[in-house]
């Protein structure tokens, strides 16, 4: 432990700021929590100054120090505490000055969370049994962080959905019970307020904000009826009109169902296990919009493909897919569903907005190579491109500047280790772990919403001993015989296509229907090739003009005339497939087997002619 330790002090300053007050304009102080393993457990708090002048130092702001085997750690929702489970008991602690809150004796707890406002610290253990206990013990404990009593142990047999989720002022909490949903007031968990009867709810999700709170619910189809997502208002729900939104569907094994920030609508991705088309080794998937307001919709997307990632703008008016087959698409859509910008096709899985929503990093990780976009999303401008390989973890600062990528064991466990990056492409801090070790979890210490307001976006660098790391460009593979030879369009695997402004009018042009547009381009097009045929000059000649009746010699029989035109039709196609092939394109299946037919269609052209 005091191996890592010296090499994060060796490269941190000694200045000491305070995580746990409101930074201030001049200078912005936050906090990295990074777990790692060496021979024992170490947990390491790193803050990170950023001063006027974009200078970054590293600084130890509170070390945390613990030899013993880490099960779990996680921040309140704040940063004002910290906690931690080290296989001997859980602790509390202060971020700013490292003091202990609360100790608890519970050396099985395996997850860890804070309720919104601090008042409550939930612990979960997996569930097991005893000889002298049939039923087991109560494995999920609230306890009151103030008092340090237990509040209320419960039993949560599942893994999923294993804390209850609070809504911001702690006035209403809500938990899955045996396919229901138990509500609870003011932390009172001895007794429950209201109950959703509803037949096998499956998932549920928590609107955020204050009162009046809503709930998101999902009932997986059976027995051939639909799978549907239900919106309600707390308390009211029971009844046939209680339901504020409801959207059914089918081809739905499992969903995520996300709230945008002003709880007015949700977005809910629809997974299958298997595709039966045969598209998709990965299932399918749909992407539906329901707001509180009644309106569903099911959102449309020009690209066929699995939906890597959806993501809502922090204004909650927009939203973030990426989908589509490799290389995907990334678009940005409306509350009406409408597409609003397109950013062209890229080797992208992910899509992260800065907390303040004014910047997008598109990025490509896992079997990608850890390319990321950087977006001003104000002019639809990209930042800069830089490039994380084998990257498992991304995630912004609260401050909307900086970002961290590691590479953490179990997902991959060699060159674990962390950057931490400026939105510009620059890195200005690395840590990577000793051989033999492993780097398990990386997060930021969160803020209050509004510590760190909107900066304007800059397009310079900035500076840092470390460099950036832009992504070089990619070419197409080329076959080894065809690498001597220029390179030509037509060596591409896959076209990709530009970012495009979608919004209606943005070129000063008036807004047209889909019809007016297609008249439109039809009375441009006839323009064009009026202009081109006035353009080109006619041609001075006595003779009479050959007909295509006459360009091609008739037997006499209008069926073997149209055997004949159909066998002239497929050779040409064979010549083209051939001229591909030999530019370097990959044929499929059905082209090659097309090749190979020619010389029986050359056979069958010269007995017809005959």
């Amino acid at each position: 432990m005091g191996r890592l330790c010296s090499q994060v002090l060796h490269s941190v300053s000694s200045t000491q700021p305070s995580p746990g007050n409101t930074p201030s304009s001049s200078s912005s102080s936050y906090c990295l929590t990074v777990t790692s393993s060496l021979t024992n457990f170490t947990c390491v708090c790193v803050c990170v100054c950023v001063c006027v002048c974009v200078c970054v130092c590293v600084c130890v702001c509170g070390v945390f120090r613990d030899p013993r085997l880490s099960r779990c750690l996680t921040f309140s929702r704040d940063g004002t505490l910290f906690g931690w489970c080290n296989g001997h008991s859980v602790s509390v602690v202060k971020s700013s000055d490292s003091s202990i809150v609360s100790t608890f004796d519970l050396p099985k707890t395996a997850l860890l969370e804070f309720s919104p406002l601090n008042g409550v610290l939930v612990t979960w253990q997996p569930y097991t049994k005893a000889q002298d206990s049939p039923q087991g013990e109560a494995n999920l404990q609230l306890w009151d962080l103030h008092s340090g009593q237990l509040i209320k142990a419960l039993y949560q047999k599942k893994v999923d959905s294993w804390c209850p989720s609070w809504s911001d002022d702690e006035k209403i909490s809500v938990r899955s019970v045996n396919n229901e949903l138990h509500f609870y007031e003011n932390n009172d968990f001895n007794s429950i307020a209201n109950k959703l009867h509803m037949q096998k709810v499956s998932d549920f999700v928590l609107s955020p904000g204050g009162q009046p709170s809503k709930v998101a619910v999902y009932v997986p189809g059976s027995k051939g009826a639909p799978s549907f997502v239900r919106l309600y208002q707390y308390p009211v729900l029971g009844g046939p009109t209680a339901a504020l939104a409801n959207k059914s569907f089918f081809k739905a094994d499992r969903v995520a169902m996300q709230w945008n920030k002003k709880a007015s609508a949700v977005l809910v991705t629809a997974s299958t296990e298997v595709d039966k088309t045969g598209a998709s080794y990965y299932g399918e998937q749909t992407l539906h919009y329901l707001a509180v307001n009644g309106e569903t919709a099911l959102v449309q997307l020009p690209k066929n493909g699995p939906i890597y990632d959806v993501a809502w703008s922090p204004n909650s008016a927009e939203f973030c897919v990426v989908y589509g087959f490799m290389p995907a698409k990334a678009t940005i859509f409306n509350l009406k569903c409408d597409p609003v910008f397109d950013f062209g096709t890229g080797p992208r899985n992910a899509a992260y907005y800065s907390p303040q929503g004014h910047i997008l990093v598109l990025a490509g990780f896992g079997n990608l190579r850890g390319q990321m976009e950087v977006w001003d999303m104000k002019k639809y401008k990209q930042v800069s491109k830089p490039q994380a390989p084998d990257a498992t973890h991304f995630s912004w600062c609260p401050d909307g500047e900086h970002v961290v990528t590691a590479t953490c064991s179990p997902r991959l466990r060699v060159s674990n280790g962390y950057k931490i990056w400026h939105y510009t492409g620059s890195v200005l801090h690395k840590w990577d772990v000793a051989a033999g070790s492993e780097l398990w979890e990386v997060r930021w210490q969160p803020f209050p919403e509004g510590s760190f307001p909107e900066r304007p976006v800059k397009y310079q660098a900035a500076p840092s001993e470390l460099g950036t790391t832009q992504a070089p460009p990619t070419q197409a593979y080329r076959p080894p015989a065809l690498r001597h030879l220029p390179a030509t369009p037509s060596a591409k695997l896959h076209e990709e296509e530009p970012p495009q402004n979608m919004r209606p009018g943005v070129s000063g042009e008036k807004s047209l229907s889909k019809s007016a547009l297609k008249n439109q381009r039809k009375r441009e097009a006839k323009k064009a090739a009026k202009q081109e045929s006035k353009s080109e000059p006619e041609p001075q000649s006595d003779s009479v003009p050959i007909t295509n009746s006459q360009s091609e010699p008739s037997s006499g029989d209008p069926e073997m005339d149209k055997k004949i035109k159909n066998i002239k039709k497929k050779l040409k196609a064979i010549e083209e497939l051939k001229e591909q092939q030999v530019s370097g394109k990959v044929l499929q299946k059905n082209q090659l087997e097309k090749i190979q037919k020619e010389e029986q269609l050359l056979k069958e052209l010269e007995e017809l002619q005959i």
